[in-house]
């Protein structure tokens, strides 16, 4: 496994203002909880060298022997491991992720119930349609089932879904991939290289912006308005920064829930053409329309797919276990990423493909989950308003989460004692870039009406917590501090 370096610059960004010069706790434990907050959070991956202890301490402004102590500190909680010539590099303790039986089930002996993930199990037809695959695989066998695009049963099936929502699309501009974050990992390898800039709505999709981050690719964030897209700000960091692509998410955006309308989806690719940015069009949330349908694809402002590339994903709609998930671009660019596919991997599993084209072809959508999903949706805006009426909500249209304004900066520290409380939360830091959205908390409305009550209840108490023991003019650093003395 390819070990990645965090410089100091980089590091002292992340941590912001770590050390709250009030406390009484020493430097090299406020030290210790900050980067395990970051570890913790996402900010700074597994399997990343930080900075040497000489190196780190003096961008800080410390004595080495208090850098020391705090990776010592890291080191025995299982978050560092130092290696022999290799530095420090970033852990999770053993046994700190749990099984996945525990992910769904709270009780109050211990179970954490876990509040992270936006997704649905299996739609009804996922057991049919692999059933159908099994019965259709002996024609297959006679091949080697090496195919770098794709089955052609299925391209002609995305090709047709296209073809149907008002884009007109061949099976030579499709390429199937394991699960959309493939695809992007090969866009972003066929485009970009190290210190290449990306243009990315802020907040956005939290793997998209660690893959910038793995590849040492700058993330430029363009922050997203109270409603809809800054089209203007787009264009001017079009023009300002020179960024090899654009990466957005259009429908029912990830985690705000946001749709762009059409006439910014018209601006959006005209001011991409204009600045010859390749734009990267995130739909694997386009399905979850929960108030109405979305409107027709961005691509269809570029039916060729030379400006606009788009992903799509079999996971959300279907189910995650389908790692199955497409590129929609110009012919020339799906050959060239072919090519480049067989360097990383050579193709995706037969049988999922089989099943995904019947999936495709019978365009059943959400169905009745649709009703299951709204009501959760009211349900648990309904707990916030009576719970938590000092948070700032709004109902989406769409997608798997609500994106929850805290009134201060404590979303970090919020996280923390929720987790010794019994849930786990996805803090805003999570969705941006240097430890922006702080005010923010992405809570889906996946789980049933007992889990979410259950987390809310949780979350109360955390709240309650938070506040009775510290003053309103702490920070956000120093509230994750005292709510890791608190845990």
């Amino acid at each position: 496994m390819s070990t990645s370096l965090l410089r100091p610059p980089s590091l002292l960004r992340l941590l912001g203002a770590w050390r709250a010069q009030d406390s009484a706790e020493p430097a090299y434990r406020q030290l210790a909880q900050a980067l395990r907050m970051l570890v913790l959070d996402g900010r700074v991956g597994l399997n990343v060298r930080l900075p040497g202890e000489r190196e780190l301490a003096a961008a800080l402004g410390l004595s080495r022997t208090t850098v020391a102590a705090a990776f010592d500190r890291l080191r025995d909680e299982g978050f560092l491991e130092s290696r022999q010539g290799s530095g420090s590099v970033t852990r999770l303790p053993a046994g700190h992720v749990e099984a996945p039986q525990d992910e769904r089930d709270f009780s109050s002996g211990g179970n954490i119930l876990n509040w992270t993930h936006a997704a649905l199990p299996a739609a009804p037809g996922v057991g049919r349609a692999y059933a159908h695959a099994v019965e259709a695989l002996p024609a297959y066998l006679g091949d080697l089932g090496y195919d770098p695009l794709g089955l052609m049963v299925l391209r002609r099936a995305i090709a047709a879904h296209y073809e149907r929502r008002g884009c007109p699309t061949s099976p030579d501009q499709i390429m199937v991939t394991n699960g959309a974050q493939q695809g992007f990992s090969l866009l972003l390898k066929w485009l970009a290289g190290p210190g290449d800039r990306v243009v990315i709505d802020h907040p956005t999709y939290h793997n998209a912006i660690q893959a910038l981050q793995r590849a040492h690719v700058v993330p430029v964030p363009v922050g997203l308005p109270t409603q809809g897209w800054d089209i203007d700000a787009m264009e001017a960091a079009f023009r300002q920064t020179s960024p090899r692509f654009a990466y957005v998410i259009a429908d029912f955006h990830n985690p705000t829930g946001r749709s762009m309308d059409p006439g910014t989806r018209r601006a959006l690719v005209a001011a991409a053409t204009r600045s010859h940015t390749p734009l990267i069009v995130d739909e694997t949330m386009v399905a979850m329309g929960l108030d109405f349908a979305p409107p027709p694809p961005v691509a269809m402002h570029d039916p060729s797919g030379r400006q606009v590339i788009t992903l799509g994903s079999a996971s959300k709609i279907f189910w995650g276990g389908l790692r199955v998930g497409w590129i929609r671009a110009d012919a020339q660019t799906v050959a060239a990423l072919g090519r480049l596919r067989t360097t990383m991997d050579m193709a995706s599993p037969v049988v999922e493909q089989i099943a995904v084209a019947q999936l495709v072809d019978a365009d059943v959508g959400l169905g009745a989950r649709a009703d299951i999903l709204r009501g959760r949706r009211d349900h648990l805006l309904g707990l916030i308003a009576r719970r938590l009426p000092h948070w700032r909500v709004e109902a989406p249209a769409g997608g798997l989460s609500l994106w929850a304004e805290l009134p201060r900066a404590e979303a970090t520290a919020l996280a923390a004692l929720a987790e010794s409380l019994g849930v786990r939360i996805a803090a805003g830091p999570r969705f941006g870039v240097g430890g922006a959205f702080e005010r923010f908390l992405r809570l889906p409305f996946t789980l049933d009406e007992g889990q979410l009550e259950a987390g809310i209840e949780r979350l109360v108490e955390a709240d309650a917590r938070l506040h009775a023991r510290m003053p309103k003019a702490r920070d956000s650093l120093a509230m994750a501090l005292e709510a890791d003395r608190l845990i």
